[in-house]
């Protein structure tokens, strides 16, 4: 079938039709700002340790790494070490690993909060060849214990409030475990703990010395060799060790590099940047190999996200990365601060969001759209975030169309949604800046991979129709270099050269690409109706009161249920409206505020033409949202449906039985 033309992308690759038991797969394409080829990197750069040597070497004096001065408890300024003051401490950190008798090859964790320490200690990992393994600061001691024993980590550094989480895991990780450095202090007690397993541990400056009278050469280092192992927690099962080069990450900033400066938005030595997402996630770790790249500079967040605003406005970054559940709260924070204003304010934003969101819509950019109403109405949201950023970059989990294009229009800067799995080393692809076709998508590939659609026939995608539909496929060298010890699980999901990513995308007329769905998330009802419950959840999730919901169903039940975080605001409001009295908990538990929501949603399936075994049946209102703490979320926001099948077993049991 003839393809239709997108823009920003050209073919590469034509379609297959399905042969061999392989589904049919639709054109290759690759961004149109990659039509004379990849980018490659600049000559010299081949690995990690290249990307910080090579700025080192042009920028010694950029300011690097900054954190705030804590005086009185009060915290003040950014205090900055600079590119060449941060190369001298991470030679002596080397030399210090080396001399504990870890040699290029070997496994080095890291845990803990983002702070310079955690970047240094990487940068030694990147110097000596040593696979530097994050040790997930959100999964606990159970994941922690596994990704030692499993990746064999023989010395780790870690926050100084983290190390009792550690310590549990030495019983069994000490056969690995020989040496622990803590980013700070070690009192006398943790050093008896440590000593009676065989290891040693060792305060940060106390580590510095160890390798003070020592002078290791470094090893050389290859494009192919391993530079992190980075575990995915996953939604089922044992996290999986994703094997990362040298390459991965080098292909990808020369990607980047080109995009950026595609779109006339390249970072350059004066960019700032805010550390506060996980650096054990490669969405962060890629960013600041980026800023590092370009001799840019990066703040640290003091690691309390009440507090992230303060830290915004007195580091002032350039370019914010978010999650979803960030962007969410700051959309939230400021519709608030809007509906308490008053009328007259209300109305006056109103407004100049119409009118900007108009002007935006016909093709002006955001500078040029309504300069008055960014100056009187929408500074205060800029200066929010510091004042100076440009480019706001969303990743890790889908961001909400109306957060999206809200905040498109009130923080005067660009705002772009991103895709990428661990495995494609994070960026794959991201939107454009002023596009606003693309709001809700993660716009075109970036320019260094290749993209096609598989079809998956049993959940109805067919990647050669005219609405090109299926599961996204990535080839390139910013791909992973397979699963640690685990060949059968690498071969599940690499075929032919293409990564298979599990989720299903569908093709935009402008060459940006919308995620609709999750391959696996797909089950049978009694009937023998195949439901995509990915898609539903999208779709419900758009409900009037409902901040978040799961939806559920089995091939024993004819009917759906879900359980549904409802919108404090909405409910006490309704709550209000219809007289009835009580707390947002037992408001919950309250048949007709279930009846309200279950109206809501029912309404919204209604809207969007859902098949009559695709509504939902009956539903449970929890207060309190679905989080890590309960291990009922993984640290990106995705739900992890077997631990919730498990915590909501008896609720499931009851509404099925209540339904009939």
């Amino acid at each position: 079938m003839a393809q239709q033309q997108r823009k920003y992308l050209i073919e590469v690759e034509k379609a297959k039709e399905a042969a061999d038991g392989r589904p049919s797969r639709g054109p290759a394409y690759r961004s149109s700002f990659a039509k004379d080829g990849f980018p490659a990197p600049p000559e010299g750069m081949e690995s990690c340790w290249d990307i910080f040597r090579m700025s080192v070497e042009k920028s010694p004096n950029n300011r690097m790494l900054g954190r705030r001065q804590i005086v009185d408890g009060k915290a003040g300024n950014y205090v900055w070490q600079t590119y060449r003051e941060v190369y001298d401490l991470v030679i002596k950190i080397g030399n210090s690993i080396r001399s504990c008798g870890v040699e290029k090859g070997g496994k080095c964790g890291i845990y803990g909060a983002n702070c310079p320490e955690w970047i240094m200690s990487m940068e030694a990992c990147n110097a000596h060849g040593i696979y530097c393994v994050p040790l997930y600061d959100t999964l606990g001691a159970g994941a922690v214990e596994f990704i030692i024993c499993h990746a064999e980590v023989s010395i780790a550094f870690v926050e100084e409030k983290k190390i009792p989480e550690l310590l549990k895991t030495m019983e069994n990780a000490s056969q690995y475990l020989k040496t622990l450095v803590s980013f700070g202090k070690v009192t006398a007690e943790q050093k008896e703990e440590v000593e009676k397993y065989g290891a040693a541990i060792y305060s940060w400056d106390e580590f510095l010395q160890l390798g003070d009278d020592r002078q290791f050469d470094l090893p050389e280092k290859q494009k192919t060799d391993i530079c992190t192992i980075m575990y995915t927690s996953g939604t089922t099962g044992d996290p999986k060790g994703v094997l990362i080069s040298n390459e991965s990450i080098v292909t990808l900033i020369a990607g980047v590099k080109r995009l950026l400066e595609s779109v006339n938005e390249e970072l350059n030595h004066k960019d700032v940047y805010m550390s506060y997402l996980p650096l054990a996630h490669i969405f962060d770790r890629v960013i600041e190999e980026c800023f590092i790249s370009h001799g840019a500079s990066i703040g640290f967040w003091r690691g309390d996200v009440k507090l992230l605003i303060e830290d915004l406005g007195e580091l002032k970054p350039t370019i914010f990365c978010a999650v979803p559940r960030v962007l969410d709260r700051v959309y939230s924070g400021l519709t608030q601060k809007i509906s308490a204003g008053g009328f007259f304010k209300s109305k006056l934003f109103d407004i100049a969001y119409s009118y900007k969101l108009h002007n935006m819509r016909k093709g002006n950019g955001h500078t040029e759209a309504a300069p008055i109403c960014d100056k009187l109405v929408f500074n205060k949201v800029k200066q929010g975030l510091g004042g100076n950023v440009r480019l706001i970059l969303s990743g890790a989990a889908p961001l909400s169309t109306h957060v999206e294009g809200f905040l498109k229009v009130v923080t005067c800067s660009h705002v772009l949604q991103g895709y990428g799995l661990t495995e494609t080393c994070a960026g794959t692809f991201v939107s454009l800046p002023n596009e606003m076709s693309m709001l809700g998508t993660v716009g075109p590939p970036v320019p260094n991979v290749d993209v096609c659609l598989e079809s998956v026939p049993e959940m109805g995608y067919d990647a050669l129709s005219s609405m090109p539909r299926g599961e996204i496929c990535v080839r390139g060298k910013t791909l992973f270099s397979g699963y640690y010890k685990r060949e059968d699980l690498t071969n599940e999901v690499m075929i032919d050269g293409w990564f298979h990513t599990g989720d299903i995308g569908e093709w935009q007329a402008d060459g940006s690409l919308k995620i609709i769905d999750r391959k696996k998330n797909i089950f049978k009802l009694s009937q023998g109706e195949y439901v995509a419950v990915e898609n539903l959840e999208n779709i419900y999730s758009q409900a009037t009161g409902v901040d978040s919901v799961w939806v559920y169903g089995n091939s024993f039940e004819s009917f759906l249920i879900a359980v549904v975080n409802p919108n404090k605001e909405t409910i006490e409001h309704w709550a209000q409206e219809n007289e009835i009295s009580g707390d947002f908990t037992s408001l919950c538990e309250n048949p007709k505020a279930k009846e309200f929501i279950l109206g809501e949603l029912t309404k919204i399936g209604k809207q969007k033409k859902l098949k009559g075994f695709e509504f939902i049946k009956a539903i449970h209102l929890d207060p309190v949202p679905f989080d890590m703490e309960r291990d009922l979320l993984t640290p990106t926001y995705k739900k992890k449906r077997p631990q919730l099948l498990k915590y909501y077993q008896s609720v499931i049991d009851s509404m099925y039985k209540s339904a009939k």
